[in-house]
């Protein structure tokens, strides 16, 4: 049962010390335990250094070059925490998170998108902690969706306020947060109309590390399929400022691959193969 301070849960006062902020009845966890949201990991990604100002902070401060997907999986590791974990677990990873964006700041060396040279960035921006963080529901939402199954307006509200106590961990400031989801879908529609979402070389460089990582021939068939989900899923204007390779045939081979995924796979699938193996409570 939730309550106003997060997730609690009967027994003993040790047991209440180790509850979450969220229950396996939150829509923070139902929806957030799917395997199949990392096929929106690419996507999130790419819309977050569309930003220039988020684009120049990994490439100022991160071996995306070396290992282009650490950045996602920290991210993940951490708000699996928060959702899955006990609140010490939480409040640790997240603790862990603000600390790392404490390191990165700098200026631009030279004019990015509608930035001059000489703007100042910080990962600790509530702007650009908003951005990232708004990229991760969104990316979450569209792909839950198409992928796992529709989601009613009801479970998107749901999801997107507990999404609230994470952002909130991680730094968020509660005044920049749009209040209902009503507002956050028009502050992404906003972002992405807007002049401060500009693909950059920079963002290219790092697009082109990410998709394109040194990997095992066995493996390389695998990324292909990585790389056509992306494309899917990114707004066209982004896809084509990202030169992702898309046409009518890729649109019709991921069509038909999302579909019988969703009707047919999903149903069919072991709770335990479909979803983290943190979101699956032993009991159930």
């Amino acid at each position: 049962m939730r309550t106003s301070g997060g997730a609690t849960r009967s027994g003993s006062p040790e047991s209440e010390t180790e509850a979450g902020y969220f229950t396996p009845d939150d829509a923070a966890w139902r929806v957030g335990r799917e395997l199949a949201l990392m096929l929106g990991g690419g996507r999130a990604l790419l819309l977050q250094i569309a930003h220039p100002l988020v684009a120049a902070g990994v490439a100022g401060h991160s071996g995306f070059r070396e290992d282009p997907w650490k950045r996602l999986e920290g991210t993940m590791n951490a708000v699996h925490a928060v959702v899955f974990g006990s609140r010490s677990q939480a409040d640790r990873a997240a603790a862990r998170v603000r600390a790392m964006h404490r390191r990165v700041n700098g200026t631009l060396a030279e004019p990015m998108g509608a930035f001059p040279a000489g703007t100042p960035y910080s990962a600790l921006d509530p702007g650009l902690l908003l951005w990232v963080h708004a990229t991760l529901v969104d990316s979450a939402l569209l792909v839950h969706s198409q992928w796992v199954r529709p989601l009613s307006e009801a479970e998107q509200r749901a999801y997107y306020e507990d999404m609230k106590t994470c952002a909130r961990l991680f730094g968020v400031p509660a005044e920049v947060m749009p209040a209902t989801l009503a507002d956050f879908r028009d502050y992404v529609s906003q972002m992405l109309d807007g002049s401060e979402i500009w693909v950059t070389d920079t963002a290219r460089e790092i697009a082109r590390s990410v998709l394109n990582p040194p990997l095992p021939i066995v493996l390389r068939p695998a990324m292909e399929v990585v790389k056509l989900v992306t494309a899917g899923l990114m707004p066209p204007r982004l896809r084509r400022e990202y030169d992702l390779a898309w046409d009518p045939l890729r649109a019709a081979a991921l069509r038909g691959s999302r579909e019988w995924t969703r009707r047919i796979a999903m149903p069919l699938l072991p709770r335990r193969l479909r979803t983290v193996p943190a979101g699956y409570p032993p009991a159930a």
